[in-house]
């Protein structure tokens, strides 16, 4: 991290000397003493006592040894963490100074390998991974889709400690009570939450500004960060100045590089279809008109492709026992908490028993990973019809690195219960869910879409199957939509819409083709390339309608270039030609001979049959044979 400060961890001691021109002070004539200066301004003051006291209490020991004295100083394992300047001071037998001297100054970090630490973490591998390690993988794409995205911590690297602290000084609880805050953070649960809020720039002078427009154009995209540490030092060196842009990976990256430097023991999570719950209800509602079109629904709920946010290690003596352990911390502005925007520290064990009464945040953490997701068709008239409810759609695929490697770590069943289990079910009623939703019968028609491997750049199809279980026929109108989106479920256009009249036999089955063409979604694309495909299909005579809804990751093509052992231009020139040459036929009508006509009838005087190479202006034209394309060279 550096090699010329002192970077402590606490509940560590740590050794320095003292050379005496002189005979060592002897008590009780003469007596040492350290006293400590916390904070960059040094306001607040500890005094180290000069014998072993209780637990919590600074002590050092002296030991002389020819004309010096060796200090061996103990920090309490809840001391707070901070910058501290350290004096030695010579007193007389009444304990008035009588010299006083500068002995440097150092960091004082969170210590998971200490057993009295609130962030203790037992397992090497676990802190090698989740303190130490500088690199990593965060999780995109979608729940069927996953693709992983490098990312560069960089904890270690030179002023990133000191641009952690700056982050805390520059805090709002910093800048109003600077001792009230240095004195607070002995606590990591008051540590994390403040870095949450600080991550993210809407409240105060923090670290990066999210937006989700698609415009970029005064900052760099989201997309373009490969790391925490050019963010940190932006922010830094442009005087507290928030940086622009992030999203919720940056977020997350961000946070999870100041949390390990500071020493508390922290991964990044993806969850996977991830609920935005604004109105506390544990359901998100979205709504279209007849003609598929999104309403506003009452609040701004919505579904995320994936959502990214980070967990900690630490202890909750605020809460009993069964909560200690892994924290949920986001610091994507999505909702305030106490009227900040920052999220957490919530217990994963909470969200998973239903617990939505902790703190902090549990009953939006809950929402994330279990929210129903009810679909709504408003009529003109007014009224509205549910078309779908989703019990097991959100919360899928919760992701982090593994600590044995590069590959993925599934965390779902820290966070739930199967789907569907008796278990589930409990936990989903205890979380105080409204069966209001429950009890309306569905209709006869069964909706689905089957999802294909799309590639960007190219036109694909979507396949929509509706089946008739009912046990009479049934008549109806299917509407399939195709919209870009972003990842977190903003809208940016309509890509393409097909309507289709059904007709189905009881136990038949329909399947219709929604071919959708680059030029139809290539302007509309985002940096996330996702389509969002919505079906509907709704009975003549009947108010129960249903709707189906998938996001489509578009993969993008990656460029492999491989090296042969012949390199130049013209060895690869002659080797084609000399196995073009070895295999072109004189077949009349063939690609070979009609090729040779048009360059006869363009450039009279030459025949084109004579050679399968063939100049024609400034390029040459190869003739293969029909079952292989011509090339230019």
């Amino acid at each position: 991290m550096d090699t010329e400060r002192l970077i402590l961890r606490r509940g560590q001691p740590f050794s320095l000397t003292a050379h005496s021109a002189g005979p060592p002070p002897q008590p009780p004539a003469r007596r040492l003493a350290i006293v400590l200066h916390l904070g960059r301004d040094g306001d607040t003051v500890i005094k180290v006592s000069d014998s072993r006291g209780p637990a919590g209490q600074w002590w050092f020991s002296v030991q002389p040894a020819q004309g010096e004295l060796l200090l061996t100083v103990h920090s309490p394992p809840d001391a707070p963490v901070g910058y501290y300047r350290m004096n030695i001071v010579v007193l007389d037998s009444d304990g008035l100074i009588l010299q006083q001297m500068p002995a440097g100054s150092f960091f004082l970090l969170f210590n998971p390998w200490c057993k009295d630490d609130a962030v203790h973490l037992s397992g090497e591998e676990q802190l090698q991974e989740y303190i130490m390690n500088e690199s990593g993988l965060l999780f995109q794409g979608s729940w069927d889709q996953i693709n992983t995205l490098p990312w560069d911590f960089g904890q270690f690297e030179r002023d990133v400690v000191d641009i952690c602290f700056q982050i805390l000084d520059n805090s709002p609880a910093a800048l109003r009570n600077p001792r009230a805050d240095a004195l607070s953070r002995s606590d990591p649960v008051y540590v994390s939450r403040t870095v949450t809020a600080m991550v993210n720039a809407n409240d105060d002078r923090g670290v990066v500004s999210g937006r989700w427009d698609g415009d970029y154009s005064d900052g760099v995209a989201p997309t373009r960060w490969t790391g925490s540490v050019a963010i940190l030092r932006r922010w830094s060196r442009g005087g507290a100045q928030r940086v622009q842009y992030g999203q919720c990976w940056v977020f997350s990256g961000v946070a999870c590089t100041v949390l390990r430097c500071l020493g508390i023991p922290t991964r990044c999570v993806t969850n996977y279809s991830s609920a935005h719950d604004t109105d506390g209800n544990l359901t998100v509602d979205q709504c279209y008109n007849e003609q598929l079109e999104s309403l506003p629904a009452a609040g701004k709920d919505m579904i995320w492709n994936y959502h990214c946010w980070v967990e900690s290690w630490m202890a909750r003596p605020d809460l009993p026992r069964d909560y200690w352990g892994w924290q949920v911390l986001d610091p994507t502005p999505q909702e305030r908490s106490d009227g900040v925007f920052c999220c957490g520290p919530c217990p994963v064990r909470a969200v998973k028993e239903g617990d939505v009464d902790v703190k902090y945040d549990a009953p939006f953490v809950f929402s994330e990973v279990n929210a129903d997701l009810a679909c709504w068709v408003v009529r003109a008239d007014g009224g509205r019809s549910r078309a779908a409810l989703q019990r097991h759609s959100v919360g899928r695929n919760i992701s982090t690195k593994s600590i044995y490697g590069e590959q993925r770590e599934d965390l779902t069943h820290h966070y739930k219960y199967p789907e569907g289990s008796a278990m589930e079910r409990q936990v989903y009623a205890k979380a105080g869910r409204k069966l209001a939703l429950r009890g309306s019968g569905a209709g006869q028609l069964e909706l689905g879409i089957k999802q294909p491997q799309a590639v960007h750049g190219s036109d694909f199809d979507v396949y929509v199957h509706v089946r008739n279980r009912g046990g009479e026929d049934e008549r109806g109108q299917l509407t399939v939509i195709a919209r870009a989106v972003t990842y977190n479920g903003i809208r940016l256009g309509e890509c393409h819409r097909k309507t289709t009249s059904l007709a189905l036999p009881a136990g038949a089955a329909h399947r219709e083709v929604l071919r959708v063409r680059y030029e139809q979604y290539g302007e509309r694309l985002s940096e996330h390339h996702l389509i969002r495909v919505t079906a509907l299909v709704e009975p003549h005579g009947r108010p129960d309608v249903t709707l189906h809804e998938i996001n489509i990751p578009l993969s993008v093509p990656r460029l492999v270039v491989k090296r042969g052992d012949r390199t130049g231009p013209d060895a690869h020139r002659a080797g084609f030609l000399q196995a073009l040459q070895a295999r072109t036929p004189d077949a009349p009508g063939g690609l070979r001979h009609r090729q040779a006509e048009r360059c006869q009838r363009s450039r009279q005087g030459h025949s084109a049959a004579q050679s399968p190479v063939r100049e024609t202006g400034c390029k040459t034209l190869l003739f293969l044979p029909e079952d292989i394309n011509s090339c230019t060279l």
